[in-house]
C-alpha cells in the first residue's frame, strides 16, 4: 500500500471515531480496511484526540487503490463486527458491543478465523465487568498478550463520546425511567458543566464561541474548562434534561430543539409544569425534577439527585436532604408512571450501578459553585 493511501485511511478512520454522524454515513468500512491492513495499535489509541478533515479525494483515492484481497479482508472484517454486536445483545451485553467490536478491531483481527471465535470472545464480556479483568479472561481465552492499559485508554475515549439507549425501557419516548438511566450514565461518564452546552461534546471551536457569547459564565471559566472539560460531554442544569429531551436514539445525536421540545431556562422548565409541590412533598417518584430558582436537578429515587452542578464540580451525585432545592416538579415533555414506581429504582440501579467511586472531591450535600446556573 502506497504512503498516500495509508496517511489517506488514517484521516479516514480517526474522523470516523472522532465523528459518530460521519461513522453513520460513510460506516466502519474504511476503518476495517485500516485494521485489517494492520495499521499499528498506537494509532488506533490517538484516535480520540480530535478530528482530521477529509474530503471526497481521500475516500476516492481509497476505493481506487483496493484490490481483490483487500475487499476480501474488508467483507470479512465487516461480517464479524456484524456478528459481534448480533451476539453482544443477544448475550444481554448490547451496551457493550462498540467495546468488544474495537477489541477486535485492536488486538484480536488474528483470531477471526478460530472456532466459535465471536462466542469466545463474548463469554469474556458476560464473565467480567472490570476492564482489567476482561483483558485478563481475552488474554486467557485467545492465548494472547494484550496490554490493559491500551484497551482501557481506547475504551475510555469510546465510552466519553458515545451514547447508548440500549436498555431504555422505550427509547421511542421521553419518560423519567429513561430520563434516570441518561443521569446516570451522565454522572458516570463525569460530563462537565459549562453554560450553554446540553450534552453535546465540547470542542475547541464551541468552546472559543461560548467564550465569547457568556465572557461571565464561560471566559471566566477559561484555564479550568480548556484543562477540564475540553473534548468531553458538558452540560449546564437545564442543559442536563434538555440533553435526553434532544436525544434521537436512532442516531444518537443530540439535536437543538430536536423532538418538539423547546429551550427552556432552568425556571421556564419549573414555572412550565403543571405538577409539582414544595419540597417536602416529593413523591418516591424517579425523574422529577427537583429546583430552587435558577437551578434545576434530576431526582433519581431513595433521596438522590444527579446535577449539572458547576463549572468546577461537573456531574454530580448528592443527597436531596441538605440540599437548596425549594420545589419538586414533573419536567413538561417527560411522561411519568401512573403506579408503583419501585421496580423502576431497581431496574435503573441494576442496569447502570451506582458507582462505587465517585467524581473527583467525593459526593456532596447540595450545590457546588452553582454559577448562577440556567
Amino acid at each position: 500500500m502506497s504512503a498516500t493511501v495509508a496517511a489517506a485511511l488514517k484521516k479516514i478512520a480517526i474522523a470516523l471515531l472522532s465523528d459518530r454522524k460521519t461513522a453513520k454515513k460513510i460506516g466502519v468500512l474504511f476503518l476495517s480496511i485500516l485494521v485489517g491492513l494492520l495499521m499499528p495499535v498506537v494509532a488506533i489509541i490517538g484516535l480520540f484526540s480530535g478530528s482530521i478533515q477529509f474530503d471526497a479525494d481521500d475516500i476516492a483515492t481509497i476505493a481506487l487503490s483496493l484490490d481483490a484481497e483487500e475487499v476480501l479482508k474488508l467483507t470479512t472484517v465487516q461480517d464479524t463486527l456484524d456478528d459481534i454486536e448480533a451476539a453482544m445483545k443477544d448475550a444481554g451485553e448490547g451496551d457493550r458491543y462498540e467495546e468488544a467490536q474495537i477489541l477486535y478491531l485492536l488486538a484480536l483481527y488474528d483470531y477471526q478465523d478460530e472456532a466459535d471465535f465471536v462466542d469466545r470472545l463474548v463469554t469474556c464480556f458476560e464473565e467480567n465487568d472490570d476492564d482489567e479483568d476482561l483483558i485478563d479472561a481475552v488474554n486467557d481465552e485467545f492465548g494472547c498478550d494484550i496490554n490493559a492499559t491500551d484497551y482501557i485508554k481506547v475504551v475510555t475515549g469510546l465510552r466519553e463520546s458515545t451514547i447508548s439507549a440500549f436498555g431504555y425501557y422505550d427509547p421511542l419516548t421521553k419518560n423519567a425511567g429513561d430520563l434516570v438511566m441518561w443521569a446516570w450514565e451522565a454522572y458516570n461518564d463525569h460530563w462537565g458543566y459549562v453554560w450553554g452546552t446540553y450534552g453535546q461534546i465540547l470542542t475547541q471551536e464551541s468552546f472559543e464561541s461560548l467564550c465569547e457569547r457568556f465572557p461571565d459564565h464561560v471566559e471566566n471559566y477559561h484555564g479550568f474548562i480548556q484543562n477540564n472539560w475540553v473534548g468531553r460531554r458538558t452540560a449546564d442544569c437545564a442543559g442536563l434534561i434538555k440533553s435526553y429531551l434532544w436525544f434521537n436514539p436512532d442516531s444518537h445525536q443530540i439535536v437543538y430543539g430536536s423532538n418538539g421540545f423547546s429551550d427552556m431556562t432552568a425556571d421556564v422548565m419549573y414555572n412550565s409544569s403543571t405538577v409539582n409541590g414544595i419540597i417536602d412533598t416529593i413523591p418516591e417518584t424517579p425523574g422529577l425534577g427537583v429546583w430552587h430558582q435558577g437551578h434545576v436537578g434530576i431526582y433519581i429515587g431513595d433521596g438522590w439527585v444527579i446535577q449539572a452542578s458547576g463549572t468546577e464540580s461537573g456531574v454530580i451525585k448528592t443527597r436531596l436532604e441538605g440540599s437548596s432545592f425549594t420545589n419538586w416538579f414533573e419536567i413538561p415533555g417527560i411522561q411519568y408512571p401512573t403506579g408503583d414506581v419501585e421496580e423502576t429504582v431497581e431496574t435503573t440501579e441494576e442496569t447502570l450501578g451506582e458507582a462505587s467511586s465517585t467524581v473527583e472531591g467525593g459526593e456532596q450535600n447540595g450545590e457546588i459553585n452553582s454559577d448562577d446556573q440556567v
